[in-house]
């Protein structure tokens, strides 16, 4: 890319970013609680002070991922979740955790057609035959294939007769992944 459109899409990218802080800091009638944007670490803070209640165990502190999320064909979650350091690296190497139970997991994620799949069906399409219907998405028994191993992996659980849903426990955890593999 020539320097030109490098600098006309960071100047793209920065101009979105700014319109969604400007929007996320304007304030919420009856609300005076921090909005993304406003410049502060209201959920770093929020952890820090529920780290201080948990005591010793919290020492090396800790790390949450929280959402409220509405997808497109209308479904509403909202979920967190904390963990502790030592509970994800441990204290000695007899007690760290096995972090390869984690492989499976985001292995399935690691596919294109995957996670078009698995974006197609937050969107609202559930059902196998509407997911063959997609362009670039391989053969039936491809999408099969992929559906069994995202299933297999816990990100989607097959709702019978051909749909599939993203189990309401994973859908933010999902976004979080999404979010945390974006440069």
């Amino acid at each position: 890319m020539e320097l030109e459109e490098r600098v006309a899409e960071l100047e793209r990218r920065l101009a979105v970013l700014e319109s969604v802080a400007e929007s996320a800091a304007e304030p919420v009638a009856g609300s005076a609680k921090p909005k993304l944007g406003a410049g502060d670490f209201w959920a770093l803070e929020g952890l820090k002070e529920q780290l201080g209640h948990v005591g010793e165990a919290a020492a090396d502190g800790g790390v949450l991922f929280t959402g409220a999320v509405k997808l497109p064909a209308g479904e509403r979650y909202e979920w967190q979740y904390g963990a502790l350091t030592v509970g994800l690296l441990g204290n000695t190497r007899e007690d760290r955790p096995d972090w390869a139970e984690a492989a499976e997991p985001l292995a399935a994620l690691g596919h294109p057609v995957r996670l078009r799949l698995l974006r197609e069906i937050l969107g609202g399409r559930r059902t196998a035959a509407e997911l063959a219907e997609l362009d670039n998405t391989g053969t039936t028994g491809q999408i099969y294939h992929h559906l069994r191993l995202l299933t297999g992996a816990g990100w989607l659980h097959s709702a019978g007769r051909g749909r599939y849903e993203v189990p309401a426990a994973r859908v933010v955890p999902l976004l979080v992944v999404l979010t945390a593999a974006w440069p």
